[in-house]
């Protein structure tokens, strides 16, 4: 395998979809932290209109982490698939994994356009081929 060879459109798509995870999963965080009272020192915590000590405000805020972590791991993911492009399965496998799993932590998987992107990221990396030499 040449140095050229790496599963370029796999990786972009990859990286981008990864950026847009991590975008929504910033946002969950940001509102999170709003219902929870960070905004102007007020929020709706203690028996406030959301529930017992801001229960929305728990809510987003963890599904904003779980969102930072898959948005994460998918683009470290498809950094490995650049520089390793070899072992371009086990890499397209965890950056499917994380795209779907993205859905349940970070606004809909990443404003649902880092979904699709990283699905169809990983795909490629799964199902890319390098070309043989010419004996």
């Amino acid at each position: 395998m040449s140095e050229k060879e790496k599963p370029t459109a796999a990786f972009i798509l990859s990286l981008i979809g990864g950026i847009f995870i991590l975008l929504g999963g910033g946002m969950m965080s940001m509102l999170g932290y709003w219902f929870m009272g960070g905004y102007r020192g007020r929020g709706f915590g203690m028996m406030g209109p959301f529930g017992m000590m801001g229960g929305l405000g728990y809510g987003f805020g963890v599904l904003g982490v779980v969102g930072l972590v898959f948005g994460i791991i998918v683009i470290v993911s498809a950094i490995m698939l650049n520089s390793k492009p070899e072992q371009h399965s086990t890499w397209g496998i965890l950056i499917v994994i994380f795209s779907v799993l993205s859905i349940f932590g970070s606004a809909m998987g990443g404003f649902g356009i880092g979904l699709i992107l990283g699905l169809i990221g990983g795909i490629l990396a799964i199902t890319w081929k390098p070309t043989q030499p010419k004996a």
